[in-house]
């Protein structure tokens, strides 16, 4: 019998050319380290991030469409600063309070795919 043992990575996509903004979002905003893509997958471009046990992959599709409702949940040491850099940042900023043990708000990154973040 299989057993799932952990998620590995998380893949989303973004559009072409969006590598800079990935990198400004996942990397400057949300803190996530860009981890060096294998040579025979770098040269299709997106770039991938983690910190930890937490691996985020952004893969370039054409004719991208951002994921609205499908999205990732990352938990997050200091939300409320977060929530101050995206808003500053022009990000959207949605508070959810639906589940009520849970601190978590909604936003977009700079492609508009939706991202959840949990308080830690």
């Amino acid at each position: 019998m299989s057993e799932v043992l952990a998620i590995d990575h998380v893949q989303i996509a973004m559009p072409v050319g969006g590598e800079d903004d990935a990198r400004a979002f996942y990397g400057g905003l949300l803190g996530l380290e860009e981890l060096p893509k294998p040579m025979p997958l770098a040269a299709r471009g997106g770039c991938w991030f983690g910190h930890a046990a937490v691996q985020l992959h952004l893969g370039v599709e054409e004719g991208f469409q951002p994921a609205r409702k499908a999205h990732p949940a990352f938990v997050i040491a200091g939300l409320d600063g977060l929530a101050a850099a995206l808003a500053a940042a022009g990000h959207r900023v949605d508070w959810n309070d639906e589940l009520p043990h849970l601190r978590r708000l909604y936003t977009d990154d700079p492609f508009g795919n939706r991202i959840e973040l949990i308080a830690g």
